[in-house]
């Protein structure tokens, strides 16, 4: 079988969901292809790890040490695959590896131009993906929204590549916004029609649209798409809004998308959704409740901490329990420390990852006040450091232990850099990033979850908890739960007497699918719901 593109743009305006859009169709037809997903970004950074969560939204690490956007960990999650770094293609990446030819002279003299160069560069790279994973189908989504300056290189290219691999080897879908005016009741197509005005400006004529809008696509609505766009009335597609992402690949089945594109690409009709749709319902149909407290530092934007969101989702489906989050900026904390209190309302909570000075004092709180009032608690990496100097400052009596992160001048040192970062300057790319193999210790909370001596999670961490101050922590209820292979590096604590109360150096959520749970959200939640049944909250 040829090699079959699909490539996916967006227009209106950016934030639709082009990456759970992708994301639903792979889930469709990886059943019977090998499905990998490529994703091109506008910007000049060569991966987003340098960028501010709450500018950009979460940085997802992948298992080979990528810092790569949050979409990601919607392919992963949906499709359920390990994505490489090298899928991901920036501007900044794309030119960068052009630069670095031309410095070498590789281009013998010639002008290095937009075209036929950089889309050359962006073909060469999709090209070699898709031949080096043996894929079936990739499927390549074009960040930002059609129209933008700087994706106009990475649409020119795909443009091109119809000409690589023949018409009938690639498909372009369009995902555009339908607003609905209250006053009218109508779905508006007008905003969809300028966006695809723009791609045939470009010389791309989609052959699917999808709408996302705040419910189904009418058939009035259908209809006028497929009359005035040129688009086959069965491929207008509906993407509504919905409780739960994961509800979308059914909406698409329902909708017969992935046998309408089995039909223009030649493939085999998909697998129905019968194990997904039983995920979904349990999602949907929880017979339990608890309310969890995310307390952190970018909770004016909820894609920084996307993953793990999603993870509760997870672990609360296989438990048949919904999971209320609330999201808590820990500077509040810090201006009245009698909101604290607020926090007694939690069935659970977790601190979030982080960097920088700004909350943090207000986060050593959160873990402090969890510990006081025995209330179960999870510290992912940043989280995990701060419960340690909570630890040390109320346990071990050592007034003004921090990280030398956000107080370098610290008289204990408690978090410190790993010894290998003390000599680098460079910023991206050089944390300890990615995979990395975990010893657990029986007995342990983090051995219970597992049930295994020996775990591989992701990382992504410059600081860690200096160890010395760890060992003199035992007899005071601490317990080093794991360690990594050379036995330096501390990966997660607990307190010994306290119902349930862990940190984690490593990120569990990057790891956690629908159909398979992060296992220590999974034992979290399951302390949670025994912490609100012991304690009789309603």
């Amino acid at each position: 079988m040829k090699k079959k593109f699909i490539v996916i743009t967006g227009g209106v305006l950016s934030g639709l969901g082009k990456g759970v859009v992708s994301a639903s169709l792979g889930r469709l037809l990886n059943e019977k292809n090998k499905v990998i997903t490529i994703k091109c970004d506008g910007y000049l950074n060569v991966d987003p790890g340098t960028m501010n969560p709450v500018e950009h939204g979460e940085v997802f690490v992948l298992n080979d040490g990528g810092e790569v956007d949050l979409d990601f960990g919607h392919y992963e999650r949906f499709i359920d695959i390990n994505c490489k770094k090298g899928w991901s293609l920036t501007s900044g990446k794309i030119f960068l590896s052009l630069m670095e030819k031309e410095r070498r002279g590789e281009f013998l003299g010639k002008t290095v131009q937009v075209i036929p160069h950089v889309t050359g560069e962006i073909r060469k790279s999709i090209f070699e993906i898709a031949k080096k994973e043996e894929a079936d189908i990739t499927l390549v989504e074009i960040g930002g929204t059609v129209g933008d300056i700087e994706n106009l290189w990475f649409l020119e290219a795909c443009r091109e590549l119809v000409r690589d691999v023949g018409r009938e080897n690639l498909i372009f879908v369009h995902l555009g916004l339908i607003p609905v005016i209250d006053a009218q009741g109508e779905q508006k197509t007008k905003p969809l029609q300028q966006s695809i005005n723009i791609l045939r400006e470009r010389g791309i004529f989609p052959d699917i649209v999808i709408g996302r809008s705040k419910e189904l696509l009418h058939e009035k609505t259908k209809k006028k798409i497929h009359w005035l766009c040129n688009i086959d009335e069965e491929s207008v597609i509906s993407d509504p809004d919905l409780t739960y992402v994961y509800e979308l690949p059914m909406i698409f089945e329902d909708e017969k998308l992935g046998k309408i594109i089995s039909k223009k690409l030649n493939l085999d009709s998909p697998s129905p959704l019968k194990k997904w749709r039983k995920i979904v319902y349990k999602l949907k149909n929880p017979s339990k409740e608890i309310n969890v407290a995310l307390c952190g530092k970018y909770t004016n934007l909820a894609d920084s901490y996307i993953s793990i969101m999603e993870a509760f989702y997870h672990a609360g489906a296989h438990l048949e329990t919904k999971v209320n989050i609330k999201w808590i900026d820990t500077m509040n904390f810090e201006r009245d420390s009698d909101s604290l209190g607020n926090l007694d309302k939690f069935d659970g909570i977790l601190l979030t990852p982080g960097f920088g000075f700004r909350g943090v004092e207000g986060m050593i709180m959160s873990a402090q006040y969890a510990f006081e009032k025995d209330i179960p608690f999870l510290g992912i990496c940043f989280g995990a450091q701060l419960l340690f100097v909570a630890f040390c400052r109320s346990t071990l009596n050592l007034k003004g232990a921090n990280s030398t992160e956000v107080d370098p001048n610290t008289p204990y040192p408690v978090v410190d850099l790993l010894p290998e970062q003390k000599a680098i300057s460079s910023k991206g790319g050089t944390m300890r990033l990615g995979g990395h193999t975990i010893y657990l210790k029986k007995g342990t909370r983090i051995y219970d979850a597992y049930k295994k001596d020996k775990i591989v999670e992701r990382f992504r961490h410059r600081y860690h908890i200096m160890r010395e101050y760890a060992e003199k922590g035992i007899e005071k209820g601490l317990v080093i739960s794991s360690f990594d292979e050379t036995g330096r590096i501390i990966n997660s604590i607990e307190i010994k007497n306290n119902k349930w109360m862990v940190g984690v150096q490593f990120h569990p959520e990057f790891k956690s699918r629908p159909n398979r749970p992060s296992p220590i959200y999974y034992s979290f939640i399951k302390a949670a719901l025994e912490h609100k049944q012991k304690t009789k909250r309603n």
